[in-house]
């Protein structure tokens, strides 16, 4: 009796054990899957006995079944099915644990950033477009359900899309910085550096010159820069005979190239952020500061338009369309200088203060103070970081590496609001009332960035959910050289910038998918981890480059048109002679940086043959047309 009861007690006490191993199994399976492309599920806490087992997927016609192999309880395999239906997922033999997934075909995936592309170029409504890429994503990923898509779009996509610490430290910063810049522009800072700049303005060449450098200094935002730059600088190159499609080509070459690039502007947080979530798709833990800064020398079109401004103001050389302009505004005949539509465009000059005595400390000090602030956040947060980890010899590299940008980016931006209102304040240049009326106008002018910031976040994790770059890469993979990615991605974004208007709205459906795509590819391809980072810095430069190329030969683009209000050019014209211009630049960067830097050549010596090809084209096909 007992040995009975002993047994029964060891039965009982195994029984239990193994009951309580059900409980702690796992099975990590994708809530979506696509049928005939693999994708990978993981599987821990199963019996240490177990060797080997099967995993089935049991839909309502079709069963697929898998064999595992187990090491000390766990698996990790990938699967493929090739039938689309809702499957039960389940370990042969062992209850208690049933996933769900539901595959569908592998062409509904490139639907959702298809809609947003397409509706974008049909409605020319970006957030729109948007919306409804995001929509449909949700209707595939929930059982084709309509109703469930449309209210996980709102419970699920929009509001994990500002859930997330670092998006929303990416939205205050936005929202700081549009803070700054109504109060610099109200209290007249920024009309005061233009002032400032404008008084070497003597000559036809050095007039196009201080128009240039108005634009470099105004970096901040490139709507500030349309704005201030044409509204200040037309009529000293009136008075200068310079042609209004020369001013407004300079003011637009200067503004989205200049504030793209720029390590503290309007843009970074927006770009910043499209690489973070890039970056996690992949599962990298670089940091997104740093990758930014890895792709400046990398943006070719910025670079070489910034170049290719001063060079056709230095040598006072142009062709095409440009060439006709200038010689009607040096030498007019008997027709009209200036479109007559042209002057019926109004001025803006409420945003620069004009009423207040503008002085250029104004707006330098608050941007100075962002981003000093900003670079100390850096090294702080970057230093903590390594200190953290018990590292006490390190490098510059090492400490930006590590830093926290969002954390730097927030202190400046709020260090710059509160300098700019107690200058102002000092100054008796605002009232307290001005001050909070002018802040809150540089916040909500940053109002629609971030809902297409949001729904960007959002439509990046419908992409990365329904799996669009796996489906891509399993149609191209093989066939495409990882070394034509860049060139490629430079072209797409272009395309989609000029024909949609917007650089803003390209970046968020481009970036989810071509940072997994070069990711993937280069993998098949069995490159070294230096060639990889190459060609994934090349890609991200390429979406951020690509994107300011099309949005700036792209007669919707919001900073086009502004620069046609701002310089009271005619509008066409301003988009007949800049475009001539931004082809041919853009043409030279495709062949003379995206393609040889990719073979490994520096993006610095292709920036050198960049500008030798564009000052060698000035010199043999470009005309003077003065000659003071």
């Amino acid at each position: 009796m007992k040995n009975y009861n002993s047994r029964f007690l060891l039965y009982f006490l195994s029984y239990l054990l193994f009951s309580f191993s059900l409980f702690a199994q796992e099975i990590e399976i994708p809530s979506v899957a696509l049928n005939n492309i693999g994708f990978n599920i993981k599987g821990s806490g199963f019996p240490d006995s177990l060797s080997s087992a099967e995993i089935v997927f049991n839909g309502e016609e079709h069963e697929q079944h898998f064999n595992l192999s187990l090491t000390e309880g766990t698996f990790d395999t990938t699967v493929i099915i090739d039938e689309s239906a809702d499957y039960e997922v389940y370990i042969s033999g062992i209850t208690g644990n049933t996933q769900s997934i539901n595959v569908i075909p592998g062409f509904l995936s490139i639907i959702p950033p298809l809609i947003a592309i397409l509706l974008a170029l049909i409605f020319r409504e970006v957030i729109l477009s948007l919306i409804l890429g995001i929509y449909s994503g949700a209707v595939f990923i929930y059982g084709f359900n309509p109703l469930t898509g449309l209210l996980r779009l709102i419970d699920k996509y929009i509001i994990n899309s500002l859930s997330d610490v670092s998006h929303l430290q990416i939205v205050v910063f936005t929202l700081l910085f549009g803070g700054v810049i109504g109060l610099i522009s109200r209290g007249g800072g920024t009309k005061g550096i233009a002032d400032s700049l404008s008084r070497f303005a003597k000559t036809r060449k050095s007039g196009m010159i201080a128009t240039w450098l108005s634009g470099l200094i105004i970096f901040f935002d490139d709507y500030a820069n349309t704005l201030v730059v044409g509204n200040l600088m037309r009529p000293i190159t009136d008075k200068l005979k310079i042609s209004r499609e020369k001013l407004s080509f300079i003011v637009d070459a200067t503004s989205a190239p200049v504030a793209s690039v720029v390590l503290i502007s309007s843009w970074i947080g927006y770009e910043v952020g499209l690489i973070q979530d890039g970056l996690n798709m992949i599962g990298s833990s670089a940091n997104a500061y740093s990758t930014f800064i890895a792709t400046i020398p990398f943006r070719f079109y910025p670079l070489a338009m910034i170049f290719f401004v001063f060079l056709i103001s230095y040598t006072k050389r142009d062709f095409g369309a440009m060439l006709k302009a200038e010689r009607r505004f040096v030498n007019p005949g008997p027709g009209p200088v200036i479109n007559s539509s042209a002057d019926k465009n109004s001025d803006v000059d409420e945003i620069m203060g004009s009423n207040i005595k503008a002085k250029w400390y104004n707006g330098v000090v608050p941007i100075l103070t962002i981003i000093i602030v900003t670079v100390i956040g850096l090294v702080y947060t970057g230093i903590s970081s390594l200190n953290e980890h018990g590292i006490n010899n390190y490098n510059l590299t090492d400490i930006i590496g590590n830093s926290d940008s969002y954390k730097a980016l927030l202190w400046g931006s709020f260090a710059a609001c509160v300098v700019a209102a107690v200058m102002f304040a000092l100054q008796k240049i605002l009232s307290l009332k001005e001050i909070i009326d002018s802040w809150f106008n540089g916040l909500r002018s940053m109002l629609l960035a971030i809902v297409i910031l949001t729904l960007a976040w959002s439509i990046g994790t419908i992409t990365n959910e329904i799996r669009t770059a796996d489906y891509i890469i399993s149609l191209i993979s093989e066939s495409i050289d990882p070394r034509f990615l860049p060139v490629i991605v430079f072209l797409v974004c272009g395309l989609t910038s000029f024909a949609t208007g917007t650089s803003w709205g390209t970046m968020a459906i481009m970036m989810p998918i071509v940072i997994p795509l070069a990711s993937v590819v280069t993998g098949i391809h069995n490159y070294s981890p230096g060639d990889t980072q190459l060609i994934l810095v090349g890609v991200i430069s390429s979406v951020l480059a690509g994107c300011v190329w099309g949005d700036h030969c792209s007669p919707i683009s919001d900073t086009t048109i502004l620069s046609s209000i701002a310089s009271k050019c005619d509008h066409i014209d301003h988009v007949r002679t800049q475009l001539p211009y931004a082809v041919v630049v853009g043409i030279i960067c495709m062949l003379c940086g995206d393609i040889l830097t990719a073979y490994g050549l520096s993006p610095y010596i292709s920036l050198i043959i960049i500008a030798g090809i564009l000052t060698g084209i000035m010199y043999l096909w470009g005309s003077k047309v003065d000659t003071d």
